[in-house]
């Protein structure tokens, strides 16, 4: 009896055991479910941040920042240059090592192994026969300087560009102008020492003073200007946003007109190195006849005609007179057009600030010419002459149309 208590107590404990197992298994299940259910909610409430595309706003004004730095630097490298023709230092430096020259000479001995290197070409021996060492060195520290400061140009353009390049700041077409831009730094760097060998070439049939070609001082000068326009012109567009406003006929016309009177400007400081070149600003001081007659009875003097243009003296200045008087009238037609729009305050000041700087030029330009060319002017009116290129590109750069 006792044993057959037992055992049906037993069986009665192992099933209530097994439904309890059973139930708290169930539960279990149930727990498990609702976890990984919260755990996919969360999740999808919380997205991952997407990663920033880039190029975007901000390394776009990155990228703009570098080129106008760059647009800086070329600057400089032009007014150096200038300085260096006005000094005469250009043909101290009679070789070209891209990396040896970068140590000028540190000993007496090494001075002077590099002026008598410099006493076997014709500056030396027609013009600075009587020079000193202290002189050359004058002369010498002038034209590293401007070599030593191509070099920094490049090292700014292209080390930068190879850093963004590689962080994907730059857009397909932005690839290409970059890789153009620092194409050109360095054919900007063989044209000048191709510009410098022009002056270091023997010519027994010519007892002018020893100078450098005009031909090859104006694509010196000009491929400069090319490349700080194209760097400024690109920084500017990815600095400022375009305006708004709407494709008026009046608007067009202003357009147009201003990028005639930016094509007049370039030309003319081109013409500027014609001047520079053949020294065509000590050949009539006076404004605004020259030699108390409107056209000089030189100015056709060589044969061809066509020859006159590039290589009379007297026809250079002539036309760089004229092209000077013109670029003002435009300018001033400019900002007296432009005064009857309802323009972005931006523009209206770039206008204005272009037509200051050209009155500027033009007074600077006089007195260059009536006071013989003295040095700090000069450098001054050469300088002028990028200023006043610089508030074109940036008034076109105001009036651009919006992209589509």
């Amino acid at each position: 009896m006792l044993l057959s208590k037992l055992r049906t107590a037993i069986f009665c404990g192992c099933r209530y055991a097994g439904k309890g197992f059973q139930q708290n298994s169930h539960q279990r299940r149930q727990w498990l479910v609702r976890r990984n259910q919260s755990s996919i909610t969360v999740e999808a409430r919380t997205p991952s941040t997407p990663a920033v595309a880039v190029p975007n706003a901000t390394t776009n004004r990155i990228v703009g920042r570098w080129l106008l730095g760059c647009s800086g630097l070329v600057v400089g490298a032009v007014v150096l240059g200038g300085v260096t023709r006005l000094t005469e230092s250009g043909l101290s430096m009679v070789d070209w090592h891209l990396v040896r020259e970068m140590k000028p000479p540190q000993s007496e001995a090494e001075w002077e192994a590099e002026f008598s290197k410099y006493k076997q070409f014709p500056e030396f021996k027609i013009l600075n026969h009587e020079m000193t060492l202290p002189e050359f060195k004058f002369i010498f520290y002038m034209e590293w300087g401007h070599r030593m400061w191509g070099r920094l140009v490049g090292l700014a353009y292209i080390l930068p560009a190879a850093y963004f390049w590689k962080k994907g700041y730059f857009t397909r077409s932005m690839k290409g102008k970059v890789l153009g831009l620092c194409g050109f730094v360095f054919f900007q760097g063989l044209l000048g020492w191709y510009m410098v060998k022009s002056g270091l070439e023997e010519n027994p049939e010519s007892h002018d003073v020893p100078r450098v070609s005009q031909y090859r001082l104006c694509a010196h000068l000009g491929s400069a200007l090319v490349l700080y326009c194209a760097s400024l012109w690109t920084g500017l567009t990815l600095m400022l946003p375009a305006h708004k406003m709407a494709d008026s006929k009046r608007l067009m016309q202003l357009r147009k007109f201003a990028k005639g009177t930016g094509g007049l400007i370039f030309l003319t400081a081109l013409s500027g190195a014609f001047v520079a070149g053949l020294d065509a600003g000590l050949v009539y001081n006076s404004f605004p006849k020259m030699a108390d007659k409107w056209i000089p009875d030189d100015i056709l003097a060589f044969s061809p005609a066509l020859k006159n243009i590039f290589e009379n003296p007297t026809t250079v200045q002539f036309d760089h007179r004229i092209l000077g008087i013109g670029s003002l009238t435009a300018i001033t037609g400019l900002y007296l057009f432009s005064r009857r729009m309802m323009l972005p305050r931006r523009a209206k000041i770039a206008i204005g600030l272009l037509a200051a700087m050209a009155y500027t030029q033009v007074a600077l330009g006089i007195s260059t010419l009536l006071l013989y060319v003295p040095t700090p002017l000069a450098a001054t009116h050469q300088s002028g002459s990028v200023a006043l290129l610089t508030f074109a590109i940036w008034v076109l750069a105001e009036l651009r149309k919006m992209p589509k």
